[in-house]
């Protein structure tokens, strides 16, 4: 090296590095420099201290350096409903106890304190970006900018009256403004989030893919998610629900397309075709019994899979290591295949792929210059992780989110050795309380 070391502002130094892209490489003994929030540079870590002066050197040997995850279907506010009504199928648990819920307690405080319980967890877990699907969409993106949290936030379009809404207009009318606002910010941005196809009317989505090609923003869509939805959707519009959104021009490479469980052949082969992406929600998926996404089928068309963990009202959490550790076993269950969907291809699932249904690719999703640096560092030293043969599987197979030690988000620390940067962790713990107590007096119908 000749001249000067260049300045940086942080070094990362880690054990391994794993970028995602190229796909299913581990590197050992290498460094991130950052500057600016973003990533500068990858390269092994003797040659980063020679060729940098950075202000601040991180130094992890025992740990694996990865991209933050990426949660690309989550109902955040719904954190605070957490336990609520386990244990029920789709519609008794949505129609007889979330909605009645909801109903009494939804409103701006109630999501802002909601998204910020979820903020923490998803920190300390290593995801650093979420795609939002609730209510007042301007109150939750005030919430994960004020935290510095990354976020698609949806603004919602339902065929129904609600807090937020009372009619097809008000909801598009708000929309627009809401989308106005967050347009041009670096962190925070929106999607289109019409409920599903069994509350949505043509008319509404016919709209949407009008403004969603206008404005060039995502339609994050709740869509095949059980069987009765598809039955529903034959016995009124005369096809299955797939089919009537491509008849109404949605099914593209806009398109977030969430559960996917009841899919044929020849719907993967048209999702692939269209370039959609497909959101995985496994342990939701199982929870409330509505079936399997046959992730490894869309893996191996071609489409783009993501992972979500789904709200805390139907999961009960927001952990990415326990969801790609369920989508990989599941998808060799579902596919009779050991070899289905594995430890690398999960992972790219949980980082990349999420961060491209989102149409964050060229923002996130995997450590390459250029990128921002939202970053994750996993502590591999615990007993529970060791010996480490093979770092990719270790990840997804053994790990706990309790490993994660430290994550930036545009370069800014927001945990450091399992500590929250600049979060209430008291005030956010007492907020949740306060809700437990409220939602337990509520009487349901």
């Amino acid at each position: 090296m000749t001249g000067a070391p260049e300045a940086c502002d942080f070094l990362v130094e880690a054990g391994w590095v794993v970028p995602v892209e190229p796909h299913g490489v581990v590197l050992r003994d290498h460094a991130v420099a950052v500057r600016g929030g973003a990533i500068v540079a990858l390269l092994p870590a003797a040659e980063a201290r020679a060729r940098f002066a950075p202000a601040e050197t991180v130094s992890r040997p025992d740990g694996v350096l990865l991209p933050g995850l990426v949660n690309a279907h989550t109902h955040n506010p719904m954190t605070l409903l957490r336990g609520v009504a386990d244990d029920l199928p789709l519609k008794a648990w949505l129609q007889e106890h979330i909605w009645p819920i909801e109903a009494a307690v939804i409103g701006p405080a109630f999501v802002a304190d909601g998204v910020a319980l979820a903020i923490a967890e998803m920190l300390r877990g290593g995801t650093t970006c979420c795609n939002e699907n609730y209510f007042f969409p301007d109150v939750q993106a005030a919430t994960y900018k004020r935290h510095g949290f990354r976020a698609r936030v949806g603004l919602p379009v339902i065929d129904f009256p609600t807090a937020w809404a009372a009619s097809d207009d008000e909801y598009f009318d708000k929309a627009g403004e809401v989308h106005d606002q967050w347009r041009d910010d670096p962190l925070v941005a929106t999607t289109f989030a019409p409920h599903a196809p069994y509350t949505v009317s043509d008319a509404s989505f016919e709209r949407i893919r009008m403004l969603s090609d206008q404005l060039d923003i995502p339609v994050h869509l709740h869509l095949h998610e059980t069987a009765q939805e598809v039955e529903q959707s034959q016995q009124k519009h005369g096809q299955r629900a797939v089919a009537r959104i491509d008849r109404l021009g949605l099914l593209n490479d806009r398109l977030i397309a969430v559960h996917m469980t009841q899919l044929t052949d020849a719907e993967i082969a048209l999702c692939a075709q269209r370039g959609a992406s497909v959101v995985h929600c496994p342990e939701s998926n199982l929870k409330l019994a509505s079936g399997f996404c046959r992730a490894a089928d869309l893996v191996r068309a071609g489409v783009n899979l993501a992972i979500g963990t789904d709200g805390c009202a139907s999961n009960n959490d927001l952990d990415m290591f326990g969801e790609m550790r369920t989508a990989a076993l599941l998808a060799k269950g579902v596919a009779g295949d050991a070899a289905a969907l594995d430890a690398a291809t999960a992972l790219r699932a949980a980082t990349l792929g999420g961060a491209r249904a989102l149409g964050f690719e060229h923002l996130v999703g995997s450590i390459e210059p250029g990128k921002q640096a939202d970053l994750v560092v996993v502590d591999m030293a615990p007993l529970e992780t060791q010996p480490l043969h093979h770092v990719l599987s270790q990840l997804v197979y053994a790990t706990a989110r309790q490993q994660v030690s430290d994550v930036w988000i545009a370069g800014r620390a927001k945990l450091r050795d399992r500590a929250l940067v600049d979060m209430d962790e008291a005030a956010i713990l007492a907020n949740a309380r306060q809700w437990r107590e409220r939602i337990a007096g509520i009487a349901l119908p």
